[in-house]
């Protein structure tokens, strides 16, 4: 992926780099000239997500747990702290370590920035929102989240690292943006990482039925990892503080989405139904006029053509994990 950046950056410290979107994010800033440093503890990321990345120059791994502290040789001039738990496989099996990242990662990601006088951006996500009663949601609602629920270790995690960023920016003038992610989707997800595009894409490949939870009318919106990618480096070229919303404005029910995977994997696969999760979102879908307005920024993979790479990709590379 060649992102045409609007602003140069010289050095980025990337948290959680070693992740789903955070690999994403070191290789398009590399692309585009930048030096990289990558910070993974690897407890959720993968090292084959950064091994095409090792043998570039400008880029650096640091192998270290951003909540212990973050030791970064040379100053950055952008920091993307997106080091971070974010599949319910993962937050639901490291809880503490969650809250931790969020928190006490948050604070060391931020002084970081705030000592080298770089540009801060915080990935925030749709879980901020909870089971939200407004739909559309934009960045004015406040969310309806179950604090002491089964997922409330990532969203009061994130809500807590929105507002540390927020008290940040206030009481040192760090420069700060907020991006809240939606439903983001595409090549490096883990097929068991509990997340509905790579558990439906894994069980079609391997023929086995798809599970779908509850009745399957609850929806998502899904934004290729590209156009995510896009979106995040737009807000931080861009100077704005946020929060804003980057993801799909389009919504899919899960038995739709479970139909139309079955359908371009050529899968005989039929759909399960099993118990919904609780706390499950009902609806979740972004309103992006900000992101329009102020960015230029809006995705431009259809959900068939991102479902097809994502596809094409898990039959050749993906991992049983």
């Amino acid at each position: 992926m060649t992102i045409a950046l609007s602003r140069s950056w010289e050095h980025a410290v990337v948290t959680g780099g070693a992740g789903f979107v955070g690999s994403h994010l070191c290789a398009a800033l590399l692309d585009a000239g930048a030096a990289v440093t990558c910070v993974d503890d690897f407890s959720t990321g993968r090292p084959e997500n950064i091994s095409p990345l090792l043998e570039q120059p400008g880029f650096t791994l640091v192998q270290a747990n951003v909540s212990e502290g973050l030791r970064i040789k040379r100053p950055p001039d952008l920091v993307l702290h997106f080091a971070s738990p974010a599949s319910p496989a993962d937050y639901l099996r490291l809880p503490l370590h969650t809250m931790e990242t969020g928190s006490l990662g948050t604070r060391n990601a931020l002084e970081l920035a705030h000592s080298a006088r770089a540009r801060f951006v915080l990935a925030s996500t749709s879980e901020v929102y909870g089971d939200p009663q407004q739909n559309p949601q934009d960045e004015r609602y406040w969310g309806n989240v179950n604090p002491v629920g089964p997922r409330s270790v990532y969203d009061e995690a994130k809500r807590f690292g929105e507002a540390l960023t927020t008290a940040h920016a206030e009481t040192h003038g760090t420069d700060t943006c907020i991006v809240r992610l939606f439903n983001t989707y595409g090549p490096r997800m883990r097929g068991h990482d509990g997340r509905a595009v790579p558990t439906f894409v894994r069980q079609a490949l391997a023929g086995e039925p798809l599970t779908v939870t509850g009745d399957g009318r609850q929806t998502r919106s899904l934004c290729y990892v590209d156009d995510t990618v896009r979106g995040i480096l737009a807000a931080a070229a861009h100077g704005m503080r946020g929060p804003v919303n980057i993801g799909n404005p389009t919504e899919v029910t899960m038995l739709d989405l479970a139909r139309l995977v079955v359908e371009l994997a050529g899968s005989p696969s039929e759909i399960r139904f099993i118990e919904r999760p609780v706390d499950d979102p009902a609806v979740r879908c972004p309103d992006i006029t900000l992101a329009r307005d102020k960015l230029g920024w809006e995705p431009q993979v259809r959900v068939e053509e991102g479902l097809r790479r994502t596809i094409a990709w898990f039959r050749e590379d993906g991992t049983d994990d």
